[in-house]
């Protein structure tokens, strides 16, 4: 299985700016020449760019220090040296960028293509050519380059889907994300199957489209960190709206959407306030008619049961999205 990184700590250095040079002019018949130390060159920045090429934060495992290049130094005949180049660091959208000392959030990068500048390189140092006067004719003195703003950053990884599906382990997630999306996650009958957060993409007709997150199944206590929930729960603060799926063949199915709702307002008490439906899943294992009854217990006009493996409801569920992402109404 790949790697899936949703938070690191790494270290970002920019260039060093490049000495000034102490020259003076000796070319024929002018033994005796002034100073002609040109400046040293900058120092690269390093900023942070937002890429659709990166899903998740694994790449940066390899290496832990990112730097820019450092400046060149001046040269004899009032020649400067050439700035360093800058670095760009890649992270994929939804990523949160942390002073790792402090925890000062710095940038969060949303979308593609946004960059930020994160370590400014040093400035060069100047020739001995600068410092000529009337006073002083032969500087034999340059300045050496000022170091690069380094940096310890922690980078967080917040997915960026318009719905997250939210239940507990082996309630039918990634069946469902497979059977709406092109996303192919791995699916078995056992609790776990999910061990990283999955992306699928709805392709609606009028060539828009809107991203699913299948989110890691949550246990009672995952905002404590029990189970796999506290590291994926972050995943689902972005989305739009929330599916709380639920296995329709458990004793008590109210009970484990209390549970659901209790475990995401305990992490954060703003996920009450986002649009959300009840799904009833696999319904063909208990008859579409005792699934539609069950529904109805809840008391709620956002509960539909459905049914991954025969397609029953699939298509109003699609329906469903479309009205609560503001695509359309419900025919």
């Amino acid at each position: 299985m790949a790697r899936f990184t949703d938070s690191i700590t790494i270290q970002v250095r920019a260039g060093k700016g490049g000495a000034g040079c102490v020259s003076f002019n000796r070319e024929k018949y002018v033994p005796k020449g002034g100073p002609d130390g040109g400046d040293g060159g900058k120092g690269g920045d390093v900023y942070f760019e937002a890429s659709n090429s990166y899903y998740n934060l694994s790449h940066f495992f390899k290496d832990r220090l990112y730097r820019a290049e450092n400046g060149a130094p001046g040269m004899g005949r009032n020649r400067h040296g050439g700035d360093g180049n800058d670095f760009v660091v890649k992270v994929p959208p939804g990523t949160e960028v942390y002073n790792a000392e402090t925890g000062e959030l710095l940038f969060d990068l949303t979308s593609e293509g946004e960059r930020v500048l994160l370590a400014r390189g040093g400035i060069g140092g100047k020739g001995n050519a600068f410092f000529k006067s009337s006073t002083m004719q032969t500087p034999r003195f340059a300045q050496p380059g000022m170091p690069g703003e380094e940096l310890r950053v922690t980078l967080n990884l917040k997915l960026l889907a318009d719905v997250g599906l939210v239940g507990l382990p082996n309630a039918g997630k990634s069946t469902l994300l497979a059977k709406i999306t092109n996303a192919k996650p791995k699916i078995a009958d056992y609790p776990f199957t999910t061990l990283i957060p999955n992306l699928g993409v709805v392709q609606r007709d009028d060539g828009t489209s809107y991203k699913i997150a299948d989110i890691p199944g949550i246990i009672e206590g995952a905002h404590r960190g029990l189970g796999l929930g506290l590291s994926f729960l972050r995943h689902i603060e972005r989305v739009r709206v929330i599916l709380y799926l639920i296995d329709v063949t458990l004793d008590d199915p109210s009970y484990n959407l209390e549970l659901l709702r209790s475990e995401l307002k305990t992490y954060n008490d703003t996920m009450m306030d986002k649009p959300y439906f009840i799904l009833l899943t696999k319904a063909d294992l208990c008859g579409e008619e005792d699934a539609a009854k069950k529904a109805e217990l809840f008391g709620d006009d956002a509960v539909l049961s459905v049914s991954s493996e025969s397609g029953y409801n699939i298509e109003r569920l699609v329906g469903i999205l479309d009205q609560l992402l503001g695509y359309e109404r419900v025919p």
